[in-house]
């Protein structure tokens, strides 16, 4: 396979005038995967290009990359990263693309997508799809869900913080790690008043965890889904219904909890029973009870519980947005004016 992308010329008086350049070639094994790597005409190899300011042409399954040393290096690491995710039968779409490229910067993207001799590699298996880190911080924040005791996820929406925890409390449930799912989250309306909801109780609380619902869908069979709701081993709740229980054997997640007040997170926090963990995810920015930040039980939490042992707090940025790119656009033009 030979092409020449729009921007070569380009790339080829930029090398003329930037004489000391690194070159780096690719040889990949499986033919059949080559396709999707490069992407339909070969898309993911412009996009490549354009973001790290290489060169890149291909024959047959040899690549050959040109540009500064370190843009070559960390196209070499995409472009490995790219093709395991094949291999492992991932998905690799222009998201996935950019969200390589993103972590290129760090030192141990390669070990993060393959593993290595001293540490596996970073990803989470479920029923219906194998997950792994899609920005940097991500990377910590899968980490932290298979070590500590209770995970404080903060940061702006479609960063993965509810997705990743509910994907990671699914593949403890199927391992037999935890014996429950417990997924909560305040029923507070965002800005609006619903008035009266008719039906029974998981009727009127369902539009609220729709979201977790969602998670929950996307790494298990809807089948599997309803048959453990029915049986018991995955429970969907508003928060109220945690008070004067104690959560053992359990892997609980409470999502929007920047909309908990003091007395509700306290009251969460204190259901933690033996062999549990616990996921708190919330937006401090996007806090809807009445009274604001300084009312919120999220922030007090994190504020009271800075470095207590087997307490983990991680914070997502802007950057770290995996949603389609213009969410990310939105919420640092959000973040960033005061209209």
């Amino acid at each position: 396979m030979s092409r020449k992308p729009a921007r070569a010329q380009n790339v080829a008086q930029f090398r003329t005038d930037q004489p000391q350049r690194a070159r780096a070639e690719l040889d990949f094994d499986k033919p059949a995967v080559l396709g999707a790597l490069f992407g339909q005409f070969d898309a993911n190899l412009v996009l490549l290009e354009n973001r790290l300011g290489v060169y890149i042409a291909a024959r047959g399954n040899r690549i050959q990359i040109e540009g500064s040393e370190d843009a070559v290096a960390r196209a070499r690491d995409v472009l490995k990263g790219m093709h395991q995710r094949l291999l492992q039968r991932q998905e690799l779409d222009s998201g996935a693309v950019d969200s390589l490229i993103a972590m290129s910067s760090e030192p141990t993207l390669e070990g993060i997508i393959t593993g290595g001799q001293d540490a596996p590699p970073i990803m989470i298996r479920t029923r219906k799809k194998t997950i792994v880190p899609r920005s940097a911080m991500q990377i910590d924040y899968m980490r932290a869900l298979a070590r500590d005791d209770i995970i404080f996820g903060l940061g702006p929406a479609g960063t993965g913080k509810t997705y990743l925890a509910v994907a990671q409390a699914v593949s403890q449930l199927i391992s037999g790690s935890v014996q429950r799912l417990i997924l909560s989250r305040p029923a507070v309306e965002a800005g609006e008043r619903l008035g009266f909801l008719p039906g029974d109780m998981k009727e009127k609380v369902d539009p609220y965890l729709r979201p977790i619902y969602d998670a929950l869908y996307d790494c298990m069979p809807p089948e599997q889904v309803e048959r453990r709701i029915a049986s018991g081993e995955i429970e969907i709740a508003p928060i109220a219904f945690m008070r004067g229980r104690t959560l053992a054997d359990a892997f609980v997640i409470l999502d929007e909890a920047q909309n908990t007040t003091q007395a509700q997170m306290k009251m969460f926090l204190t259901r933690f029973g033996q062999n549990s963990r616990m996921v708190i995810c919330g937006d401090p920015k996007q806090v809807d009870i009445p009274g604001g930040v300084e009312h919120s039980g999220l922030a007090d939490a994190v504020r009271r519980l800075e470095g207590v042992d087997g307490i983990a707090t991680v914070l997502f940025t802007v950057a770290d947005v995996v949603r389609h790119p213009i969410v990310g656009r939105i919420v640092e033009a959000y973040e960033g004016k005061d209209i």
